[in-house]
């Protein structure tokens, strides 16, 4: 039987409602509408509907969708039922965090190396896990079963780490480094840039300001046409 075809947008959209029902359910509420859902995850009740229907979820009329069943049904179809043997490359700062980050291991995802090129940070203890040095990736890779790499090392070099990785066996890569990566044919590539999402809130709040700004123009002149007569008075 050929496995369910989940559009890519509703695949993006279902860690999102995995958040919100989880939320829900730490609140002790056993059952969910999907307008109730829909606010919670910032979108409307059809396409909830819609999403959760390629997952055979429909709910029930006047009821609703029980929240825990869901979260499984969603768990289990993003993997996180399993465990996910992960590595970050790049050790600075944002790698301490990622490999200190506690949400990785409670979806599933453990993180089974850290690696660097600087010689004075191999050997150093972060997390629980020794730092180990890159040149020994494809070892490691091998030995750990490392399906999943971070890449957390400055955009210069970036390319060049995606490309061991690669090499190694790794079959997806979650790119934070400010860079455009070219990945060999079947790796999956996600990137995080959080310059680019800064930039997007820049703009908004340009907008924001733009769109005060002339409102207090509009006030401002109906305040001093309203005083016009007074003043010819």
């Amino acid at each position: 039987m050929a496995a369910r075809q989940i559009p890519e947008a509703s695949v993006a959209r279902l860690p999102v409602y995995l958040r919100a029902l989880v939320d829900t359910a730490e609140r002790g509420t056993h059952t969910v509408s999907s307008e109730a859902l829909a606010t919670a995850a910032g979108v409307n009740s059809a396409k909830i509907r819609k999403d959760l229907s390629y997952l055979g979820s429909y709910g029930t009329r006047g009821v609703g969708y029980d929240v825990e069943y869901l979260i499984h049904q969603i768990s289990r179809e993003l993997g996180l039922t399993q465990d996910w043997a992960t590595c970050i490359v790049g050790i600075g700062n944002l790698g301490h965090a990622l490999a200190n980050y506690g949400g990785f291991a409670e979806r599933g995802f453990r993180i089974a190396a850290l690696l660097d090129t600087d010689t004075s940070k191999v050997g150093q203890m972060v997390a629980g896990l020794d730092v180990l040095h890159f040149d020994d990736v494809e070892r490691i890779v091998k030995e750990e079963e490392i399906s999943i790499g971070i890449i957390a090392v400055p955009g210069p070099h970036a390319q060049e780490v995606g490309d061991r990785l690669c090499a190694a066996g790794i079959t997806s890569i979650l790119n934070f480094a400010p860079a455009v990566l070219q990945v060999a044919e079947g790796v999956s590539l996600r990137k995080v840039d959080l310059s680019i999402e800064l930039q997007i809130l820049s703009f908004y709040e340009q907008r924001r300001v733009a769109e005060e700004s002339v409102r207090h123009g509009t006030a401002r002149r109906r305040l001093e046409e309203a005083a016009l007569p007074h003043a010819e008075a």
